[in-house]
């Protein structure tokens, strides 16, 4: 088994994340790769300190609306046998230091969810798996083409090399221009452009536990478009919000050093299009999430050490993109905002399927 890197080290959607571990955010099918995946985390973190901790997320409502969507959730969740606890408003005060009286209604934790150290972590688990699996790591290896000739499937890289398989799978991320781009320029993928920033470390008192998620993430994320209320709500808002305009919805989460990484934003272009996004940080962007975060917690310092912004792939109808080339050559990627929650488990029940195991 190889697994073949572009890069010195993974350095694309997989690092440049919150790090958060949350099936409660997904829909039915994709809450099942997530809750499997909870599993998988632990399993390989009692082998390896993968930097899982289990502090749970929690959904912080600011106004009625919300706390009728997370209200609704819970009993979504009661029925699908998946813990969640409602938090009043003196709850969330007192578990979430600096979280702003003015904004919070109420909350729902979910306590078996994880975060993790997403650069951390992937770093370990590569390590890992070449010393204790016998995976054959081949990073700064760029795949050019990719031939299937009968059993075998021979890849070719840019530096002329020939490795050979018995199939070969793709996950190209948001890479679209090196391999097969007109298959994904005729496809349904998209790609989104997130600014993140992170805080210098806070105060070593100071602790925020878990994965905190705000009004606007209940307003946004998918597990809430099954509550029965949610198509009323968004029809009422404000279409020419900056939030509208750039995606955003604000979350914390606090690294083991102490920073705070908050964001984020989204920002669209087409697979054949994705140039569009271009390079630049928008300051603008930064400046405002900084003034809604504010809004919501108070923490010690909001004096940024780094901003930076991951690109994710993704359909437009919100499931993977996948594609089988020749029997053997299996293109699978486009999980989009899901990777860090249901990779793991998705990508068990593929293998096993692609293999035949």
């Amino acid at each position: 088994m190889a697994l073949i890197e572009k890069d010195k080290a993974p350095q694309g959607a997989t690092t440049r994340n919150f790090g958060q571990v949350i099936p409660s955010g997904m829909n039915a099918r994709w809450q099942a790769y997530g809750r499997e995946s909870l599993a998988i985390y632990k399993e390989i973190h009692t082998k390896i300190d993968l930097t899982v901790r289990s502090q749970g997320t929690v959904y912080l409502a600011s106004d009625e609306e919300e706390m009728q969507l997370i209200e609704e959730l819970q009993l979504i969740n009661t029925s699908r046998d998946y813990t969640s606890i409602s938090f009043s408003k003196q709850t969330c005060l007192e578990k979430y230091p600096g979280l702003r009286s003015d904004y919070i209604k109420g909350g729902l934790f979910f306590p078996e969810e994880l975060t993790v150290e997403p650069k951390t972590m992937i770093y370990r688990l590569l390590e890992f798996m070449v010393r204790e699996m016998g995976l054959n790591y081949c990073p700064s290896t760029t795949v050019i083409a990719c031939e299937n000739n009968g059993s075998i499937v021979t890849t070719v890289t840019a530096c002329g090399q020939k490795l050979k398989c018995s199939k070969a799978i793709i996950c190209t991320g948001s890479e679209f221009k090196t391999m097969y781009p007109a298959i994904f320029a005729g496809s349904n993928m998209e790609i989104y452009k997130l600014q993140m920033m992170q805080t210098k470390p806070q105060a070593m008192s100071y602790q925020l536990p878990g994965s905190i998620l705000t009004g606007g993430s209940i307003r946004r994320y998918e597990a809430f478009q099954e509550c029965p209320s949610y198509a009323s709500i968004k029809s009422k808002e404000r279409q020419d919000s900056l939030e509208k305009k750039w995606g955003i919805h604000i979350l914390f989460k606090q690294a083991m050093d102490g920073s705070v990484i908050l964001g984020d934003s989204h920002q669209y272009a087409n697979a054949e299009n994705s140039d569009a996004l271009g390079f630049e940080l928008n300051m603008e962007i930064d400046q405002f999430m900084l003034q809604k975060a504010k809004a919501i917690i108070a923490l010690p310092t909001y004096d940024i050490a780094y901003r930076w912004y991951g690109t994710y792939a993704q359909c437009k109808d919100g499931e993977l993109f996948e594609a089988t080339i020749d029997e053997n050559i299996h293109i699978v990627t486009g999980i989009g905002g899901k990777g860090m929650t249901g990779s793991p488990s998705f990508a068990k029940e593929n293998i096993l399927k692609l293999f035949n195991l």
